[in-house]
């Protein structure tokens, strides 16, 4: 999981303070998080997974699928 939100961070271009700010916490808190020094509250999955426009499956590597889920009250489409 660390890898990836690091990557994905990465992916945006984005540096740590950056989206710490985002956050509304310190780089040093959010780094803590990138190396698994600390763990992510649920909270701070949902929130990067909004940034990251992924699910938090995907944060957490429990599926390989980047593409959110529909949010509860949307509709699919069909």
């Amino acid at each position: 999981m660390y890898p990836r939100i690091r990557n994905l961070r990465e992916d945006l271009d984005l540096s740590q303070t950056q989206l710490a700010q985002q956050l509304s916490m310190s780089q040093t808190g959010y780094s803590k998080y990138e190396t698994g020094e600390n763990d992510i509250p649920t909270e701070i999955l949902i929130a990067l997974a909004a940034i990251h426009h992924t699910s938090v499956d995907y944060l957490l590597g429990l599926t390989d699928q980047r593409q959110p889920y529909p949010r509860s009250g949307q509709r699919t489409g069909s």
